[in-house]
C-alpha cells in the first residue's frame, strides 16, 4: 500500500472492491462503497459546519459503525480527530475540549458535556443502500441515512501524508491530559503488505480497543486501508465468550489483546482463541508462562508481541513469538522495527550502544508524532534531533531501556522514569498525585505502582495523609478520584497513613509503603 493519507487509502479500496465487506457492527454491514459514500456525505456537512484543514475535532460516540464513518469524514475534511471515551469523567472531557478548541463536537448524546462547543449530530445508519456479502455471518444491508447520493460534490483533502490525523490523549505529569498529535503517515506506514502488520482482503479483525487508544488505529484503519473487514465488539470490554462468538459467527481471524487480557483469557478459557490465525499482544511485559501455554495449545496461531509508545503510533517493533523465547533472560523480545521505523539504542551520554549493551530506546521514522498539543517545550525535549551517520535525525526518547542482541532483535529491560503501564494503559503516577492532592483535607500523597509476579505492575496504590477529619475516608476519596481520572488511572487501593516514610535522601520511601500493603 505504501505510506498514504488514511482516507485516500480507504477510498482506493472503495474503488477497487466497492462491494467488499468493510464493517460489521451488529446488524449493520457496510461495504467499502457505502462506507466511503457515507463519509463523503458526512464530510460535506462537517465542512459546512466549519471543519477543515487545521481543525481538531472531538468525536464522542460509542464504538460503532457510526463512529468509524464519523472519523473517516473528519479526515476527508483535512482535519484531525480526537476520539473520546463516553465513559470518561465530565471534567476530563471538558479539559480535552479546552485544549482542542474545536469548531464542533461530533456526538449523539442528549446532554453534551460542554455547552460552549457547537454540536454536530451524525445521522443514523438505518436506510438500505447496498447489500454486502457478510461472509460467515450471513447477508446483510449496508445502509444509513446520509449514505446515498455520495458527497454532493465534496472533494476530499489531498494534502501531504505528514498532515495531522489524530490526537491521542494520555496521562500527563501536570495532572492534565496530554495530547499526542499523530500524522496520517504514522498509521499507514504500519500496514505494508510484506510487514508484520500486512493485512489485506480476507483479514477479519475485532475492534475492541477503546477509541482513544492508538491500538484502535490498528483494529480500524489496519482493516479499512488494506481491504480487510472490521468487526465491532459491542461490549465495553472484550471477554473470552465474545471472542469465541465473533470467530464462529463473523469469521474473525485476527485480534489484539493487552498482555493482562491475554493472561486472563488463557486462564479463564484457553480455547477461546480457537480459529484465530493471528493474535497480537503487548502493551506491557509478557508472561512467559502464559505465552508458553498458549503456544502449546494453539500451534497453528501466529502469536506476535507488539511494542511501541503512542508517540510512534501503535507499534514500533513486532516480534513473532516462538517457544524458545519463553526461556530468555530478559523475557520475550520486542523484536524488529516495523516498516518506516528505526530504533537507536543510546547510552546516558547519547552514544550508540553496541550489541548487548543496555541503553535508552530512541525511535525515529515516519511513525513519529508531530508533537504534544500546546506544549512546544515538552515536544522539543522528547523529540530532539540527534546525530545519526553525521546528519541530524528527529527521534522520540521513549524512556524505555533495552538492548539489541547480535541478531538485531530488540529486548526491553525496564523504564527509566516513573511512567508505568498497568493492564495495558500508560499511567503517570504524578497525574494521580496531582488530583489527589487537590481533594479537601489531603495534606500529602504518593501513588505507587504495585509489582506483579513478572516484574511488571498490575495494580496502583495511593497512600495519603490528612488534616484531622477534613479528608474523606479512603473509599469515598477513591470515588472522588473516579470523577476526575479515566477508569484505568483510578487507584485500585487507597489507604490513609499517619505519615509518608522517607529515604535518607529525603525522598518518599515507596518500597516501605508497598510493604505496608502486606500488613
Amino acid at each position: 500500500m505504501g505510506i498514504d493519507l488514511i482516507h485516500r487509502a480507504v477510498a482506493r479500496q472503495a474503488r477497487l472492491t466497492p462491494a467488499a465487506l468493510a464493517v460489521v457492527d451488529g446488524d449493520v454491514r457496510l461495504d467499502y462503497g457505502a462506507l466511503d459514500a457515507a463519509a463523503d456525505t458526512w464530510a460535506g456537512q462537517l465542512a459546512r459546519s466549519g471543519v477543515g484543514p487545521g481543525s481538531l475535532v472531538p468525536v464522542l460516540l460509542p464504538r460503532s459503525a457510526r463512529l468509524y464513518v464519523a472519523l473517516l469524514a473528519v479526515l476527508k475534511c483535512g482535519a484531525a480527530y480526537a476520539a473520546l471515551d463516553p465513559r470518561w469523567p465530565a471534567e476530563r472531557i471538558d479539559e480535552v475540549l479546552r485544549q482542542l478548541v474545536p469548531p464542533v463536537l461530533v456526538t449523539d448524546t442528549e446532554n453534551p458535556p460542554n455547552g460552549r462547543v457547537p454540536v454536530w449530530r451524525p445521522p443514523a445508519l438505518d436506510e438500505p443502500l447496498r447489500v454486502a456479502d457478510a461472509g460467515p455471518g450471513g447477508g446483510g444491508v449496508a445502509g444509513g441515512a446520509g449514505l446515498g447520493g455520495g458527497g454532493g460534490g465534496f472533494v476530499a483533502y489531498d494534502g501531504p501524508v505528514d498532515s495531522p490525523a489524530a490526537v491521542f490523549f494520555t496521562s500527563g505529569t501536570s495532572g492534565t491530559p496530554k495530547g499526542v498529535l499523530s500524522p496520517h503517515a504514522a498509521t499507514t506506514r504500519l500496514f505494508e503488505p510484506d510487514g508484520p502488520l500486512g493485512f489485506g482482503p480476507g483479514t477479519v479483525m475485532t475492534q475492541a480497543a477503546p477509541a482513544p487508544w492508538d491500538a484502535f488505529s490498528m483494529e480500524l484503519w489496519g482493516m479499512l486501508t488494506t481491504g480487510g473487514t472490521c468487526v465491532t465488539a459491542a461490549e465495553d470490554y472484550l471477554l473470552p465468550d465474545t471472542l469465541t462468538r465473533l470467530v464462529a459467527t463473523r469469521g474473525v481471524n485476527t485480534a489484539w489483546l493487552t498482555a493482562s487480557l491475554f493472561n486472563l483469557f488463557t486462564e479463564i478459557d484457553p480455547d477461546c482463541f480457537e480459529g484465530l490465525e493471528r493474535l497480537y499482544i503487548g502493551g506491557e511485559r509478557l508472561s512467559p508462562a502464559h505465552v508458553s501455554r498458549f503456544l502449546a495449545r494453539h500451534p497453528g496461531t501466529r502469536l506476535l508481541n507488539g511494542y511501541g509508545p503512542v508517540e510512534s503510533c501503535v507499534f514500533a517493533t513486532v516480534h513473532p513469538i516462538t517457544p524458545d523465547d519463553c526461556g530468555r533472560e530478559h523475557g520475550i523480545p520486542i523484536g524488529r522495527e516495523v516498516p518506516g521505523t528505526a530504533i537507536h539504542v543510546r547510552d546516558e551520554e547519547g552514544r550508540p550502544c553496541g550489541p548487548g549493551e543496555v541503553g535508552e530506546l530512541h525511535v525515529a521514522g515516519a511513525g513519529l508524532a508531530l508533537g504534544y498539543l500546546g506544549d512546544p517545550e515538552l515536544t522539543a525535549r522528547r523529540f530532539p534531533a540527534e546525530p545519526v551517520d553525521g546528519s541530524p535525525l528527529r527521534v522520540y526518547r521513549t524512556g524505555d531501556r533495552g538492548y539489541r542482541d547480535g541478531e538485531g532483535v530488540l529486548h526491553f529491560t525496564g523504564r527509566a522514569d516513573r511512567q508505568v503501564k498497568i493492564r495495558g494503559h500508560r499511567v503517570e503516577p504524578e497525574e494521580i498525585e496531582f488530583h489527589a492532592a487537590g481533594l479537601p483535607g489531603v495534606t500529602a500523597c504518593a501513588a505507587v505502582p504495585v509489582p506483579g509476579e513478572l516484574g511488571n505492575h498490575d495494580r496502583l496504590a495511593l497512600f495519603y495523609t490528612a488534616d484531622g477529619d477534613a479528608a474523606e475516608p479512603a473509599e469515598p476519596l477513591r470515588r472522588s478520584l473516579g470523577r476526575r481520572l479515566p477508569p484505568h488511572a483510578v487507584p485500585d487501593v487507597v489507604r490513609r497513613v499517619d505519615r509518608l516514610p522517607v529515604t535518607p535522601n529525603g525522598k518518599i520511601d515507596r518500597p516501605r509503603l508497598l510493604a505496608a500493603l502486606d500488613d
